[in-house]
């Protein structure tokens, strides 16, 4: 069963049962392991069972009578076990004793008495934190991609970037976030199970589970499904984090379709992203949005996660990328040649261009698969990406109208 594995150690066997009712009650955590009294050394047995039950989270509870041997028992956990955090739950009205378990080792200070909330809060931070180390320690690689403004094309970028990248390096998911998901349409599949599945059964989600909600698409491409009637699914932060918990543990990379949300949500899922792409076009009414969706997603999270993605892109003149650039505050990552010709015919027979390496778009996508594959991670767990220009779209130059006014488009 899915969840946060949970030990409770405490010196009292009615505090034991209190905590355990609690922690039920918060549905995020499950008890794993618990114990009547703390650990007295290295070699305790007690120490042994927390390990190889794999929990999560220690939660010690302190009584102000004998708040000292709960120090000692936190330190002696926090010094003789690997990526196990600790909750210490106590009194909040000595200040000494919390400043103590929190210098012991304690992540979490709780009150002794502590209601379901608080406890989900904690749990939630904890998911939280736990999801964005994983999405930067090799895990797997999640890139969301959104739309500047209704129609730039994200969803299409999102099939396709996703095909490439199974192609070339297999274990890809595609996850549908839209409103309405349309990711399906493009691959001339129809799902019977989606995210809305995903996210009303993280109770008991498992990767079993999870694999049974999923659909298989040619090229091996595994897809879940966005809802196929309009429908908003909100979940909280900490069923997100829940969700790509799993998801990264069990894919190389994850693309999530984002193309028509601009809510919580989106920015949720852009700071569980190594990589966010923001479609947009070359005209007015695409770049400035761009700018807008760029703050938009990027606000208050300290990071520049978001990069742009031109397409139907056509070269202007007297345009450039410097001028794009200015209009956005937003550096540009890549640019899809124009091939309208193309690509709708593809979108109207389920046949993405990604399959079709003859095509100019067709290999750009694979272009900007590999660039995304082969980026270096940074430390905050964002990816080393420079715009390198596409090579497979030639330098042949056709005479096309002016789309934007340069003037314009930088206001």
């Amino acid at each position: 069963m899915h969840g946060i594995a949970v030990t409770i150690l405490a010196e009292d066997k009615e505090r034991l049962a209190l905590l355990q009712q609690r922690l039920e009650t918060t549905q995020i955590g499950r008890n794993v392991f618990a114990h009547v009294g703390f650990p007295n050394g290295q070699t305790d047995p007690v120490l042994r069972q927390i390990q190889d039950l794999k929990a999560e989270i220690v939660l010690v509870d302190i009584d102000s009578q004998n708040a000292e041997r709960a120090f000692r028992a936190i330190e002696l956990i926090q010094a003789s076990t690997n990526e196990i955090v600790i909750f210490a739950v106590g009194p909040m009205t000595n200040p000494d004793t919390i400043v103590s378990a929190m210098r012991a080792g304690a992540r979490e200070y709780l009150e002794r008495n502590v209601p379901p909330e608080p406890l989900i809060k904690a749990f939630e931070r904890f998911s939280a934190s736990r999801s964005k180390a994983r999405t930067s320690s090799g895990r797997a690689r999640v890139f969301t991609v959104a739309n500047s403004k209704g129609g730039a094309g994200a969803t299409t970028v999102a099939v396709n970037t996703a095909i490439a990248l199974q192609d070339s390096h297999s274990g890809v998911l595609l996850v549908d976030f839209a409103t309405l998901g349309h990711a399906a349409l493009h691959m001339n599949v129809r799902p019977a199970f989606g995210i809305a599945d995903a996210l009303q059964n993280l109770h008991r989600m498992d990767t079993a589970l999870l694999q049974g909600l999923m659909t298989s698409c040619k090229n091996g491409l595994q897809m879940l499904a966005g809802p196929q009637q309009p429908q908003l699914v909100a979940p909280t932060v900490a069923e997100l984090a829940r969700l790509f918990d799993l998801l990264v543990s069990s894919f190389r990379y994850v693309v999530v379709d984002c193309s028509n949300r601009v809510d919580e949500t989106a920015r949720v899922l852009c700071d569980l992203s190594n990589a966010v792409l923001l479609v947009a076009q070359a005209d007015v009414v695409s770049l400035w949005s761009a700018g807008r969706m760029r703050n938009f997603l990027e606000e208050g999270s300290g990071r520049a996660r978001v990069r742009l993605v031109l397409n139907r892109y056509k070269k202007i003149p007297g345009f450039s990328d410097v001028d794009v650039e200015a209009a956005t505050n937003c550096k540009i990552l890549w640019k899809i040649p124009n091939n309208h010709q193309a690509v709708a015919p593809a979108i109207d027979k389920g046949a993405p261009v990604a399959f079709q390496e003859s095509l100019d778009v067709g290999r750009s996508f694979r272009g900007l698969a590999a660039l995304l594959a082969e980026a270096s991670p940074s430390a905050e767990g964002s990816l080393d990406l420079a715009y390198q220009p596409d090579k497979s779209q030639g330098t042949k130059k056709t005479a096309r109208s002016l789309l934007i006014s340069p003037i314009r488009a930088g206001q």
